[in-house]
């Protein structure tokens, strides 16, 4: 008689795999796809608003880009989908395919267009609930008073000019 061979005890190597596709990602991309996984389904967020809600309200295209290149394990996870540019439309760059599959997954979630725009107003994600703060990481002294009176602008040599 053979022994009867029991299959290992299956392990959780989808959620190892998704750790560590994140880690080897940047801080601000694993600040991205973090909170694009907090935007529940029915409602998208803008590029910018990701960024302001991050503490970088102008890096807009930085979140662009931490999405354009989400590790392949992250797809699944994180809901790309639900991230549109600020006039309510699906941004179409590099992978041409990619538009028609973000408006089908959007509307498979009840998402409305008209034409090829999203109405912000109605699907747009209000944001968390608890605002982040944003630590600057350089001091500016700034008395409001405004430039010294004694400087000049750069280029002005000799009289003033009336």
């Amino acid at each position: 008689m053979s022994p009867t061979r029991r299959a290992p005890p299956r392990r959780r190597t989808t959620e190892r795999r998704h750790v560590r596709a994140a880690a080897g990602a940047p801080k601000f991309a694993r600040a991205v796809y973090a909170l694009v996984r907090a935007v529940p389904r029915g409602r998208v967020v803008t590029y910018g608003q990701v960024a302001a809600i991050l503490g970088q309200p102008r890096a807009a295209r930085a979140v662009g880009t931490a999405l354009y290149h989400l590790p392949p394990p992250l797809k699944r996870i994180v809901p790309w989908q639900r991230v549109v540019n600020a006039a309510g439309r699906i941004s179409i760059r590099g992978d041409l395919m990619r538009p028609d599959l973000q408006r089908d997954l959007l509307e498979s979630e009840g998402v409305v267009f008209r034409g090829a725009r999203i109405d912000l107003r109605a699907y747009r994600w209000k944001g968390p609930r608890q605002e982040r703060r944003v630590h600057l990481t350089v001091s500016v002294p700034f008395d409001g008073a405004g430039p010294a009176a004694g400087s000049r602008r750069r280029g002005q040599k000799g009289a003033k000019r009336s």
